[in-house]
């Protein structure tokens, strides 16, 4: 299969913290209806999310890693420029850094009320941001029978994207403080199994049976079929510091997935952990990012981090080479293994300057270029 023609999109979420205080502060609404009225951005291209600190973006298709690049600056910028008028900033982190003792408000739709309603606890404590990559497959079949293939490299896309280390003011001792939140919900982690469509819809069909998880929405895989979208859902990464370590998940990304078209059409033995196994690996990225060891998916053991990382670039290295992005994909990896993730710069910045310097970090370097011009010296 060649992947030339294979598009992907990007989602991001964003925490709004005031500009003084740091706090989350619940002005999705104004901050959004600013990106759309005073930046011009797409009615898909900015949304509100559970709480009303935070807000989404998401890139129109894009056919290479460069329009995503390009997107994802163009939207940055117009969210921090709305935010500044309503006196906070976006910060592209996995999980609130910030002590906060008050509740942020959850935004007034139906279907969060209700939520909100279920898991009142759970939902108040999902102050965390996600990076979400839509890769296009073919058919609904198709996506399926990759979505086992991609399952069990999916911890490693989860130790490379973490970015969540502290939370209400303390160090977690995790990478991804945000995968341990989320898996708090009833359907979460690693996807199932699955052959082709039927199977998916059959398992999805019985989750829903069961009444636990309303709707599919809520079925928070670290990867899954979109419903709204023919793509395949990757949903393992935080919510990264910069446009560049973004862009590098997103190749990689789009590079494991068609890989794992590829695998299931030549008919290729599959890996297919146990759902033990998995839970275990998962665990372990998010605690350790790429600090130190990662599950091997291809022997089920600890294995130095860096090899692990580097055995998926060789998996998807092919796919790579298809769409011109091996060189891109790889240097990002490697600046990953060299200067850590976002997690590693995170818990740097803390070290070197304080709570200031994280939150400057995560406020501005990835959003430096919107910064209204009276707060270029600042």
């Amino acid at each position: 299969m060649d992947t030339t023609g294979v598009t992907l999109g990007v989602e991001e979420e964003y925490l709004l913290l005031d500009t003084r205080s740091h706090l989350p502060c619940p002005c999705a609404q104004r901050v959004h209806d600013a990106a759309r009225i005073g930046s011009g951005l797409g009615r898909d291209e900015v949304d509100r999310e559970l709480l009303q600190a935070q807000v989404e973006i998401a890139t129109p298709v894009c056919g290479s890693l460069e329009e995503v690049g390009e997107h994802l600056t163009r939207l940055r910028r117009a969210v921090a420029s709305a935010a500044a008028t309503e006196g906070c900033r976006p910060a592209a982190t996995g999980g609130l850094p910030v002590p906060s003792r008050q509740d942020v408000p959850v935004t007034r739709e139906r279907r969060y009320q209700k939520m909100h309603a279920e898991a009142r606890r759970l939902v108040d404590e999902q102050l965390i941001c996600g990076m979400h990559i839509h890769v296009a497959v073919p058919s609904r079949s198709v996506g399926a029978s990759a979505l086992g293939r991609v399952r069990p490299w999916l911890p490693v896309l989860l130790a490379l994207g973490a970015n969540s280390p502290f939370w209400q003011g303390q160090d977690t001792g995790f990478g991804s403080w945000r995968t341990v939140v989320f898996g708090r919900w009833p359907v979460s982690g690693s996807p199932p199994f699955v052959t082709d469509a039927d199977d998916y819809e059959e398992r999805v069909e019985a989750l829903m049976a069961t009444g636990v998880a309303p709707d599919r929405k809520q079925l928070y895989w670290l990867a899954r079929l979109s419903e709204r979208y023919p793509t395949l859902e990757v949903r393992a990464p935080d919510v990264q510091v910069d446009v560049a370590d973004a862009v590098t998940l997103a190749g990689l990304a789009r590079a494991l997935v068609v890989t794992a078209i590829r695998e299931a059409q030549h008919a290729e033995r599959a890996l297919d952990p146990p759902a033990s196994i998995m839970h275990a690996a998962e665990w372990h990225a998010a605690r350790h990012g790429l600090s130190g060891t990662l599950v091997d998916p291809r022997s089920g053991t600890q294995a130095d981090a860096a090899d692990v990382v580097r055995a998926l670039l060789d998996h998807t290295g092919a796919a790579l080479a298809e769409s011109g992005d091996t060189e891109r994909v790889t240097a990002g990896v490697e600046r990953f293994l060299a200067e850590g993730t976002g997690a590693d710069r995170q818990r740097a910045a803390e070290r070197d300057g304080g709570m200031p310097a994280l939150l400057a970090l995560v406020t501005r370097h990835g959003f430096e270029d919107a910064r209204p011009a009276q707060e270029a010296g600042t």
